[in-house]
């Protein structure tokens, strides 16, 4: 994994669509396995998984190992500065921010991925050089090139989020905009029923912000079929679910044919 470019970032950019999957069973083998399946981008979560910063890194470090494009995506489990840091001196460059909810917020969220430097004087991220990110001291001049290979991706989950949806998505250094469809169902009052046409007409008008502000949008999906309709409605950067539910999925699914 190069530090110094950030291919996914780039990609997020432009119109091609990126598939993922949710890590969520916290181990280094798996991650390192569907690292080899050709995945656009592999997220870390520590949102709603076991995952620590040490389990972070592990799963960097097993990812990388693969040599294969799959970009490792971390979903903080909040938005404290402090965590921030460190899943980021442990080498991870594109994160995903959880429950974001209005235009001030996202831009406390930009400053804490940047060093304040000429370009983004109120960068607030603290400077430690002898981290993994700098290859241990190794890549000096990691400081100077980090932010410009940070990728922020905020999830829009609530009602608030919503209604602000403009004004965060024209924030400076966004490059994604990510429904989470349980939660936004759940805020919208709504709660197991992502598909209500009240959740369905909020989830269009996220990817219709995202297109009018020129970035990515994203979602959570539980299969190809409702990948291949969010695509459709506009979405690029587009999860096929998570390491469990497909594990679950096949090994019930052989299980129940050899049954029967």
């Amino acid at each position: 994994m190069s530090t110094f470019t950030n291919p996914l970032k780039q990609r997020l950019a432009q119109t091609e669509p990126l598939f993922g999957l949710w890590l969520s069973l916290g181990s280094d083998a798996a991650a390192e396995a569907l690292a080899h399946a050709g995945f656009d981008w592999l997220l870390i979560d520590m949102e709603h998984a076991p995952n620590d910063s040490v389990d972070v890194a592990s799963q960097l470090r097993a990812i990388a190992a693969a040599h294969l494009p799959s970009e490792p995506v971390v979903r903080l489990p909040s938005h404290d500065p402090w965590i921030v840091k460190r899943v980021m001196d442990a080498g991870a460059r594109t994160l995903m921010f959880p429950n974001v909810e209005t235009a001030e917020q996202t831009a406390q969220i930009v400053c804490s991925t940047r060093y304040p430097d000429v370009d983004s004087p109120d960068g607030t991220r603290g400077v430690a050089g002898m981290v993994r990110a700098a290859a241990y001291g190794m890549r000096r001049d990691y400081v100077q090139s980090a932010n410009a290979q940070i990728a922020t991706i905020v999830q829009i989950e609530s009602k608030r989020a919503v209604d602000e949806i403009d004004e965060i998505a024209a924030t400076p250094g966004v490059d994604c905009l990510f429904v989470g469809p349980a939660d936004l169902a759940a805020s919208l009052g709504h709660l197991g029923d992502a598909k209500h046409p009240e959740v369905q007409e909020a989830i269009a008008h996220v990817a219709a912000a995202g297109n009018k502000a020129g970035i990515a949008t994203g979602i959570f999906t539980l299969d190809a079929a409702g990948a291949r309709q969010s695509r459709e409605a506009g979405f690029r950067f587009i999860a096929l679910g998570a390491d469990v539910v497909w594990l679950l999925r096949s090994t019930r699914q052989a299980l129940q044919e050899v049954r029967s």
